[in-house]
Order: structure tokens, then C-alpha cells, then sequence
């Protein structure tokens, strides 16, 4: 059994490559044309349930706008949460 000590500029690299590879993926959907997205659309491209959406809502961590029994959540604020840039 063989152990590997990881340092912190070991996971400060994976962080790198980790958020660099959220943005391809990102851009590579649709909602990137889209300035609103709707539940469903951030759950399918965050791959997160509806109740993790609605933690993120109820933390402040992810704004959203209501207007009627809807919700939008703007791309920007989605890809600036996932950057940790709040």
C-alpha cells in the first residue's frame, strides 16, 4: 500500500484545472446565449436536485429573481458562484 502526501500547491492546481474545465463545460451549453435561466435549466447544468437549488437560494449563495411562481437565476451570478467570486 503505497501513501501520497498532497500539497497545497497540489490543490491549488486542481482547483485551477477544475474551474477551468466548469467553464468549458459551461460554455458549452446552451444557456450561455441565455441571460435568465430558469430552475430546471441551472439544476440540469449544475447536475444538483431541487432542494441543493433550493439551499443555494436560501444561503444567499446564488441570487435569483422571482417573478410569479418563477424563478431566474442570471449566468453570470452562476459561473461567479462556481468561481468563489460571490
Amino acid at each position: 500500500m503505497s501513501v501520497e502526501i498532497i500539497t497545497k500547491e497540489d490543490l491549488d492546481r486542481f482547483k485551477v484545472d477544475l474551474l477551468k474545465e466548469i467553464k468549458q463545460m459551461l460554455s458549452a451549453t446552451p444557456g450561455e446565449s441565455k441571460r435568465w435561466l430558469k430552475n430546471s435549466e441551472v439544476r440540469k447544468m449544475l447536475s444538483i436536485s431541487s432542494g441543493k437549488l433550493q439551499m443555494l437560494r436560501v444561503n444567499n449563495t446564488l441570487p435569483y429573481t422571482k417573478i410569479g411562481g418563477t424563478m431566474y437565476y442570471k449566468f453570470e451570478d452562476i459561473v461567479r458562484m462556481l468561481e468563489g467570486k460571490s
